[in-house]
């Protein structure tokens, strides 16, 4: 059974960062791409960033604009470091897993969920 945890998220001023994670557990990953998505309060989830586990491409979200880094290690941990953090990146973050090496963006291709970590911006 696939199981993504996440962990990391919390209270930051505005202007700080904070490095989210997402263990993943319960298969062999290398097949697969993981994305981090994000939900604010009365707002549709939207994308964040993905990365292939087979070759570590990566893609962004437009208005992440160079702010956040997505990376992974060799234990099925996937990362994501966001800096220079502004009160409308106040939301839920979502780690999920697709079949398929291509990092992408599309919310419904993406098969396996976690639970979400709260990620708060103060002004």
């Amino acid at each position: 059974q696939v199981q993504l945890v996440e962990s990391g998220g919390g209270l930051v001023q505005a202007g700080g960062s904070l490095r989210l994670s997402c263990a993943a557990s319960g298969r062999t990953f290398s097949s697969y791409a993981m994305g981090w998505f994000r939900q604010a309060p009365g707002k549709e989830r939207e994308f964040v960033a993905a990365i292939s586990w087979r070759d570590g491409s990566t893609y962004y979200a437009d208005y992440v604009n160079g702010r956040f880094s997505i990376s992974r290690d060799n234990k099925y941990t996937v990362y994501l470091q966001m800096n220079s953090l502004k009160p409308e990146d106040t939301a839920v973050y979502y780690c999920a897993a697709k079949w398929g090496s291509i990092a992408s963006g599309g919310r419904n291709e993406y098969d396996y969920w976690g639970r979400g970590t709260q990620v708060t911006v103060s002004s």
